[in-house]
């Protein structure tokens, strides 16, 4: 099996993907962390999930457990009112039911997930303890977990403890199937966990330890053995999933296409020539963002309808009423009838966004726009370049938002909504950060959007002529509150050697100026 790192970057994109496929909300949002259990939070619309490398197996297994935990993730996004606390017995069991209803209601849309899904709990049951390192009435809890979801428990347990585990699992199924049949939600299913407590003899605020399959490292098995285990949980889940072809779900070839799209994928993020640390531009790490909220898709759908008759010269009208239209008429004296003329934009552009503080106030505004912009030059197949600048920890930070040869992706979204506006307009110094990649790319329009008079005038008009000297076209774009003081913005400007500038007073108007600039 290929052993190959996967970036952050490449797992979220496609967690992100998936998650919002699967659960259908548009808005959840991934972190990735090796201090957590996988859970999610759903007030924050956010899936905390344990890495690929902290689970058991080889890269590609790793990898299916990992989509396979987003899945279950996903539906509980979609089906669960509430997800309590697994520290008490009370928590513990309620998510422990939930787990099999959503799994029931996603298996019913979901149908490719079977196999996934059965492959999983293989690995789920060799991460769980063996019951005699599990202390205290705790253990029953854990056996009654593995009886539950494995139909095994692994070790032994009193003969006394186990008759009420087993009388406790046929009564927590007969009410997951009765919450299914009869279309019941969490809290109806919440209301019912009492009972199992009181069959089990606990206490509902019992304390259970953590269960965690990055806890079990080092633990490697063979595919001898990895089946074993997989034919085992075939044969308990037969009732519920039929059949199962052990030595295919153990395969997972269904999956693997998609992984190797992954890897290919990975490698050329990889292979960028220059680094962004080697140039003094850093990435925006992947955080706990939710980029939708810069989607403004009335203002992108507007644009693209816009740019799409410009781009094909045809304009499409909705009338209510119109003339007839007589085609033959118009075919025998019109020749030829259509022309297929499609415009395209050959020019390379780079951005450069202020995310000076001054810009904070507006600052969600602004970027709605510039997404919009990279949304337009994306559809118009467009080679740009999007960076940033902005103050962290008071030095002065040049981010790489979206290089030349990347996609515009929710991740490039990701990167522009977690920077903070910060700081002062040291345009100088940013340019001479960027030198190195604008020197190695040298796009046709260096394009500078600020909403403010740089730090040092005398040492941007320096960075600007060598930066003409390469060939490249300075051009500069000046933000103002209104009218007035964005053309005043815009004339200061052009004493700093720009060979064009021009003003904005609404940050709507941003992407149709930008692409005026390229439809030369």
């Amino acid at each position: 099996m290929q052993i190959i790192q996967l970036q952050n970057e490449s797992i979220v994109e496609i967690s992100t993907f998936l998650v919002r496929r699967w659960s259908e909300k548009e808005n959840v949002i991934i972190e990735i962390s090796d201090k957590s259990e996988t859970k999610t939070r759903l007030k924050e619309n956010k899936v905390i999930i344990t890495p690929l490398e902290k689970r058991i197996g080889n890269d590609f297994q790793k990898y299916r457990q990992f989509r396979t935990s987003l899945w279950y993730e996903a539906m509980r996004i979609k089906y669960c009112k509430k997800i309590l606390s697994d520290d008490h017995a009370f928590g513990f069991i309620l998510n422990t039911m939930e787990t099999q209803r959503i799994e029931q209601l996603g298996r019913e849309i979901w149908k490719g997930m079977d196999d996934e899904i059965i492959f999983n709990y293989t690995y789920m049951l060799v991460a769980r303890p063996q019951l005699h390192t599990v202390y205290g009435k705790a253990r029953i809890v854990e056996a009654f977990y593995q009886y539950f979801m494995f139909g095994a428990i692994k070790g032994e347990i009193q003969a006394s403890y186990f008759e009420k585990i087993k009388k406790a699992v046929i009564f927590a199924k007969k009410i997951v199937n009765k919450a299914i049949t009869e279309n019941h939600d969490t809290e109806w299913l919440e209301k019912k966990v009492s009972e199992i407590i009181k069959i089990l003899e606990i206490d509902s605020l019992l304390t259970i330890p953590i269960s965690l399959p990055f806890m079990k490292a080092g633990m490697a098995l063979t595919e001898e053995e990895l089946l074993k285990i997989l034919k085992i949980i075939s044969k308990n889940k037969e009732g519920d999933f039929g059949s199962v072809d052990s030595k295919a779900v153990l395969e997972g070839d269904n999956i693997y296409d998609e992984y190797k799209v992954l890897l290919d994928e990975n490698k050329k993020t990889e292979n960028k020539g220059l680094t962004p640390e080697s140039i003094g531009i850093q990435i925006p790490s992947t955080k706990n963002v939710d980029e939708t909220v810069i989607y403004d898709m009335r203002l992108i759908n507007g644009l693209k309808m816009k740019f799409k008759e410009w781009k094909s010269g045809w304009k499409e009208q909705h009338l209510k009423s119109g003339d007839e239209f007589d085609e033959e008429n118009y075919i025998d004296g019109n020749e030829p009838f259509f022309m297929d003329v499609k415009k395209s934009i050959k020019t390379k552009i780079v951005i450069l966004l202020d995310h000076s503080s001054s810009i904070a106030s507006d600052s969600k505004e602004y970027k709605k726009a510039t997404l919009a912009l990279c949304e337009v030059l994306a559809y118009l197949k467009v080679k740009f370049a999007v960076y940033a600048f902005s103050t962290q920890n008071r030095s002065v930070v040049c981010w790489s938002v979206k290089p030349e040869n990347v996609k515009w992706n929710n991740i490039t979204a990701k990167r522009l909504a977690q920077i903070v506006a910060n700081g002062s307009t040291p345009l100088a110094e940013v340019y001479d950060k960027m030198f190195p990649v604008l020197q190695s790319k040298r796009p046709d329009i260096f394009l500078t959007l600020t909403d403010g008079e740089p730090s040092d005038p005398d040492a941007v008009r320096k960075m600007t002529k060598s930066l003409k000297g390469l060939g490249i076209n300075m051009v500069a774009l000046g933000l103002g509150p209104n009218t007035v003081r964005a053309t005043t913005i815009a004339n200061n400007l052009k004493h700093l050697g720009y060979e064009k500038t021009m003003a904005v007073s609404k940050l709507r108007d941003i992407p149709s100026k930008v692409i005026r600039i390229l439809d030369v």
